[in-house]
């Protein structure tokens, strides 16, 4: 995070600005040559210090991207001379490197790497559980301790996870290109598996002032259409792509003006992006004609018949019921499960959402915040009141939002007038 202490704050932006649009880019790009991540992080890093030594005082360059890269080659040049030991893969980094300095000009042009870099990431030599994780830090500039809280795992254990994956990269020599089609569909559901999760991610970011990715949603659908653009009969790339768009489609509408929580059923249909909506539709309706149906297309058809309300006032449950159904079918994860319990107690049938949630593993979903939402809600639908004040308890437990804490606290307080039965 740029410190607007040290510098002016149009210079700061500035370097802002570059952290966030530009990290995964120039990554990709330093580390290419080398297939040595860690090495090409250390060295943007000196990079970007670097310009806020010198921004302020000289002013920002016409091409920041492009300085920046300078600046982290000459510092890759620097670090593998220094080294009492060189690699064949350091000789060639020094050789790429130096051949791009004699060729670079402030206002060169460098390809984007960021799906090959992704496509590296989901090679079959990394372990398959730190692949979404590696390229939410490599691509997208995420810290450990971010990525860590998603995963539920200490910071310290998945800095080593993560350092382990790089070594492995560097090591094996993984080449930076978009893999042929053989291994194609081996790696591509994890690069768009990572592509959701960093969409999921951007919501905590957001309330997370200390982070310098603050467009996560908008890169994440970037780098969807990017893979649309290289594999475009792929459908459930169309289906991630047309679920992140009804999902950010709602994003002014997720807050009242004073910053209350809104859940979905709740939220003003006016304020959904018409455009984007239309949009979604469109590439749903393209997948659609692909006939390979899968998790991401009917996720996204979820959202679709959530988005017909603001044509009809109404939602209709009993269809998002029956794609609940197929969603399980397809992939039957412990959140698309909680989720039909959900849809099912909203069509009225309480016991029968009540006995999907209990069939679940009470350990897989202990600390599970969703769970324990969805489970207060049935249970005060049900009248069990006594219970659902517990699992709302339970449920403001476990959210580290504060708008949906007060939302979880005024339905639990609105509970104090019932008869209590439990």
């Amino acid at each position: 995070m740029v410190d607007e202490t040290s510098c002016d704050s149009e210079t700061a932006r500035e370097i802002e600005r570059a952290c966030r649009e530009s990290y995964g880019r120039l990554i990709a790009y330093l580390a290419a040559g080398s297939s040595d991540l860690a090495a090409a992080e250390d060295a943007l890093s000196d990079a970007f210090a670097s310009a806020l030594a010198s921004w302020p005082m000289k002013g920002v360059p016409l091409n920041p991207d492009a300085w920046l890269l300078t600046a982290a080659r000459r510092n890759l040049i620097d670090q593998s001379r220094r080294s009492a030991t060189r690699s064949a893969a350091q000789e060639k980094l020094i050789q790429a490197a130096e051949e791009a300095q004699r060729t670079s000009r402030a206002d060169a042009f460098f390809p984007d790497e960021r799906l090959k870099l992704m496509f590296v990431c989901a090679h079959a030599a990394i372990d398959p559980t730190i692949r979404t994780p590696l390229m939410l830090q490599t691509v997208l500039g995420l810290d450990a301790a971010t990525i860590s809280s998603a995963f539920l795992v200490a910071p310290k254990t998945m800095g080593q996870r993560l350092s382990r994956a790089k070594a492995k990269i560097r090591d094996v020599a993984i080449r930076f290109r978009v893999p042929e089609e053989e291994e194609l569909h081996e790696r591509i559901h994890a690069v768009q598996e990572a592509i959701y999760a960093a969409f999921g991610l951007a919501w905590e970011l957001v309330r997370n002032s200390s982070s310098h990715i603050v467009n996560l949603s908008e890169e994440a659908i970037w780098l969807a259409r990017i893979l649309d653009d290289l594999l475009p009969e792929n459908p459930e790339t169309l289906g991630l792509l047309s679920l992140m768009l009804h999902c950010h489609a709602r994003r002014r509408a997720r807050r009242s003006a004073e910053g209350a929580f809104v859940p979905l059923g709740e939220q003003d249909t006016s304020m959904w992006d018409t455009a984007m909506t239309e949009e979604a539709e469109k590439v749903l309706r393209r997948a659609g004609t692909l006939r390979r149906p899968g998790p991401f297309q009917m996720e996204a058809a979820i959202q679709s018949a959530h988005a017909a309300r603001r044509m009809t006032g109404k939602t209709d449950w009993h269809a998002i019921v029956l794609l609940y159904e197929a969603l399980v079918q397809m992939a039957p994860t412990v959140g698309a499960r909680i989720a039909a319990a959900a849809a099912i107690g909203r069509t009225g049938n309480l016991a029968i959402a009540m006995a999907s949630l209990d069939q679940l593993n009470l350990a897989a979903v202990q600390s599970h915040q969703p769970f324990w939402v969805v489970r207060a809600h049935l249970l005060a639908e049900s009248g069990r009141h006594a219970e659902a004040k517990e699992a709302y308890t339970r449920a403001m437990g476990l959210t580290e939002d504060p708008a949906q804490r007060r939302y979880l606290s005024c339905r639990r307080r609105a509970l104090d007038g019932g008869d209590g039965r439990s």
